[in-house]
């Protein structure tokens, strides 16, 4: 940056210490598995909590200490352990906060801060409540990032905001069966027995034309299996 700024290498070390105060600029120290260190930057759109002298490096010899409340990394591979301001959170925001922890993990721009990814959990919390799994948040969030990325929590709570998924749709109301009579099980019109099992009337059985019909089709079948002739059905049968 002081190579391609006409300011010099001091005005852009102020500038940086400037914004680090703010809460804006943040560097960190990132032990990988091999043993080897590694140096992140990040950059917020807002500001973080002020730096503690545990964030600033620590002299050759001195071991290694971080701020009591702050995300360790100790594996780039795996989830962190939730921050200690989480515990104090109710228990859907702390889910919310480890399943968008899960969901961007895959993509090492997309690293978050606590008080982002705090910031970002009453949205993570809405695509829970509507159905929405940790593999579906990482389809939405991930593919087509911008390159350059400059604020990884700006991007992701625009694409939680437009990528939402709808309300579930209630399922229909199942239709109400008509009541049966509890001794012979016919419909009657209200819960109870039917007026011919409560001695009330006789039981009327409707009659059609299947009667009529069923000589003659008895007779066309017959003969269809003996050969003497096709095998129609009378209207009725």
């Amino acid at each position: 940056m002081a190579d391609s700024s006409p300011q010099g290498r001091g005005a852009v070390r102020r500038a940086l210490n400037e914004l680090k105060e703010a809460g804006y600029y943040r560097v960190e120290t990132v032990r990988l598995p091999d043993g080897t260190l590694r140096t992140d930057v990040h950059v917020y759109d807002t500001p973080q909590r002020p730096e503690s002298p545990s964030d600033r490096p620590s002299d050759p010899g001195e071991p290694e200490t971080g701020p009591p409340d702050s995300q360790v990394v100790k594996n780039p591979g795996e989830v962190p352990n939730l921050p200690a301001q989480l515990t104090r959170a109710d228990e859907q925001t702390r889910r919310a906060v480890a399943v968008l922890f899960r969901a961007v993990r895959p993509e090492p721009r997309l690293r978050l801060g606590e008080a982002e990814a705090l910031q970002l959990a009453p949205l993570v919390a809405q695509w829970l409540e509507r159905g929405s799994t940790t593999a579906e948040l990482t389809e939405a969030l991930i593919p087509g990032l911008p390159s350059p990325l400059h604020s990884p929590a700006g991007i992701l709570r625009d694409r939680l905001q437009r990528k939402m998924p709808p309300v579930p749709s209630a399922p229909p109301p199942r239709p109400a069966s008509s009541p049966e009579c509890a001794r012979c099980h016919d419909p009657v019109p209200r819960p109870g027995i039917c007026r011919p099992c409560a001695g009330l009337g006789a039981r009327t059985v409707a009659v059609g034309t299947g009667a009529a019909a069923t000589p003659g089709g008895v007779a066309r079948a017959r003969a269809g299996l003996r050969g003497r002739g096709p095998l129609t059905v009378a209207p009725g049968f």
